[in-house]
């Protein structure tokens, strides 16, 4: 069962938007959950964009007030947990959501597989080092969720270390929380359709040769075995600090909303506050009137 969060504590309040994409907990089904859905929002795709665009004012102020907190001894952050299957939109959420916030308040981390001195230590090691600065918003394109994901299906490590791993990122993750961390966590759901059409398209397209790797074939045999691996780590991590969102994918534009109001609702709930002068305003302001003219 998930690790209870600390008394006090629980997940930030959310939209209704971000409501209805929130795990409640318990064993889900991913493949009863629609991929082409639209929770929270009744719009078409053009009405979609338009809220998007109309969210661009009210985040980049939120994260700029974050970002002057944490300059001014604030302890507070964002982290955004990006997974899902190849194709599922990780780095065009990256481009059309994050894209809208200022990218000095940013830290982007794409987790490959490990290199050798990542290896040479716990799994957590590696994620803990990329964890963002305070006032910053901190994005995990894949993240320590591989090391029960990939690791699970491939069989990269022993079924008892597997097991150690969930209650190990509850843990951490409960400790980032109760520092000051929001952990928004995000599964990107897209059918296994809709992922054979984005990998066609590429094909199709020699400007996309590039995005295209013959390894994602390999993996998606492994379709049922990663479904299921996503279902125990969803079942299993997802918690009142640091719940999972199931965001329906197969629509891009749903999804760049979705995220965007996830986003959104995080800042909202910390109410950053532009911090006080550490001077004197007036002091200050007579130096400047009271210049010489030159």
């Amino acid at each position: 069962m998930p690790t209870p969060a600390p008394e006090g504590r629980a997940a930030f309040a959310v939209s209704e938007r971000g409501a209805l994409l929130r795990h409640a907990g318990g064993p889900i089904d991913l493949a009863a959950l629609d991929t082409t859905g639209t929770p929270g929002f009744d719009g078409d795709k053009a009405a979609g964009e338009r809220a998007l665009a109309e969210l661009a004012e009210p985040l980049a102020d939120l994260q700029e007030r974050l970002f002057a907190e944490g300059r001014s001894g604030g302890r507070r952050n964002v982290l955004l947990v990006l997974q899902g299957m190849d194709t599922s939109g990780k780095g065009g959420t990256l481009r059309s959501t994050v894209g809208l916030l200022d990218p000095q308040g940013v830290r982007i981390t794409s987790f490959k597989a490990p290199t050798r001195e990542e290896l040479a230590h716990d799994f957590l090691w590696r994620i803990t080092r990329a964890l963002p600065e305070v006032g910053m918003v901190g994005v995990f394109d894949r993240s320590h969720y591989e090391d029960v994901l990939i690791a699970r299906v491939r069989a990269l490590a022993p079924p008892e270390e597997i097991e150690r791993r969930y209650e190990a990122i509850n843990a951490w993750e409960a400790e980032l929380a109760a520092e000051g961390t929001v952990i928004i966590k995000c599964f990107l759901h897209i059918s296994r359709e809709e992922q054979k059409e984005r990998l066609l398209a590429r094909l199709d397209d020699p400007t996309k040769h590039w995005k295209f790797n013959p390894g994602d074939i390999d993996e998606r045999q492994l379709w049922p075995a990663y479904q299921e691996a996503y279902e125990i780590a969803i079942e299993r991590t997802s918690t009142a600090v640091a719940p999972w969102h199931v965001v329906p994918a197969d629509r891009k534009w749903y999804r760049n909303l979705a995220i965007a109001t996830l986003l959104d609702d995080a800042l909202r709930h910390l109410d950053p506050q532009w911090p006080a002068a550490d001077f004197d305003v007036e002091e200050q302001r007579r130096r400047l009137t009271d210049e010489p003219s030159s």
